[in-house]
């Protein structure tokens, strides 16, 4: 199958799926013709520029390409955290470089492992629990997680800290002159919350239970939770636990702002593309996701060649990127 033959399927020319296929961050398509352009690769099974790598090596014959099956540990579907949708994009790009197949996408839950096949390697996106790694085990050893939250070394994984970047978030706040610090996202000891914590103690900052809302981390929950807090006249910013949410908290102070003039900061965890398009525009902890991903394809590929056999963690460092959503007191 050829680029011609995804052209045609998606109605666009060869030269833009090349361009999308090479290279994840084109701007030569829409974000819905690069998933059209990507679901057709997937359709056919096409592994770009096999056949020129192959003449380069003198390999008459192609070698058949490794079957990655990518899995979603934490939700049901990739539209559900904007954050995770961006890396899987990562990790396709990466994956078809290296020439591999992406064999499925598969959301599963700790009930069953429906689904999931026999494949070469496996890459799993957010954090899952031990039984959830047994019913993987049944289907490959080669198996590498994408997370925030280190695991203690039963499978390869690839980590920016999720409570790192919680205390970084926090930290700059209180650079900033803020001492009532809101917290809107996952409670059930999670490592951003936990890093929020940590730091509002470590700090000597009193911790008011009744500012922290804890939600599912959607822009809807976001909308409804700084409602919430816009009611306490003390507050003066807010930690979300991570972009989607800012995005919806950031919806609410806007509309109230004709009723409420008093400024709170907003500072979130991911730099998702849409932190980017709200208005203010957000400040946030950049996730290094590109990164992840070419690191996560590295290691699977290490691993299924049985070039090292210890369980490894490869962890990335994250940042603050300012722009206009924080404010000194």
């Amino acid at each position: 199958m050829s680029l011609k033959k995804i052209a045609e399927m998606v109605g666009t020319s060869p030269s833009t799926v090349s361009r999308v296929l090479n290279n994840s961050y084109t701007t030569c398509a829409s974000e819905q013709l690069k998933e059209k352009i990507w679901q057709a690769a997937h359709e056919i099974q096409y592994v770009p520029n096999a056949a020129a790598r192959n003449l380069k090596l003198g390999q008459n014959e192609p070698k058949k390409a490794l079957r990655v099956l990518i899995v979603l540990a934490r939700m049901e579907a990739l539209d559900k955290d904007p954050f995770f949708r961006e890396l899987y994009q990562n990790l396709e790009f990466e994956i078809f470089q290296k020439g591999f197949t992406v064999d499925n996408l598969v959301a599963v839950s700790e009930k069953d492992g429906r689904g999931l096949k026999k494949c070469d390697g496996m890459i799993i996106l957010g954090r899952c629990s031990p039984k959830l790694l047994h019913i993987f085990s049944q289907y490959t050893q080669n198996m590498v997680g994408i997370w925030r939250n280190p695991m203690n070394y039963e499978i390869d994984e690839v980590v920016c800290d999720g409570q790192k970047a919680a205390q970084a978030a926090v930290t700059y706040l209180i650079q900033k002159g803020h001492r009532k610090i809101g917290y809107i996202g996952d409670c059930s000891y999670e490592s951003r919350y936990v890093g929020y914590s940590e730091t509002m103690i470590r700090n000597r900052l009193s911790i008011d239970y009744s500012c922290i809302i804890s939600t599912g981390q959607s822009r809807e929950e976001g909308v409804q939770a700084m409602n919430v807090l816009m009611e306490d006249e003390e507050l003066t910013a807010v930690l979300c636990a991570n972009d989607i949410t800012a995005v919806g908290a950031l919806q609410a102070l806007k509309k109230r702002k004709g009723r409420n003039k008093r400024k709170i900061s907003v500072i979130s965890i991911d730099n998702i593309e849409g932190a980017q398009t709200t208005d203010p525009l957000l400040t946030t902890v950049h996730i290094p996701r590109e990164a992840m991903a070419h690191m996560a394809v590295q290691v699977l590929h290490d691993r299924i060649l049985h070039g090292h056999t210890e369980k490894l963690r490869v962890e990335f460092p994250c940042r603050i990127v300012e722009r206009d959503s924080c404010f000194p007191v």
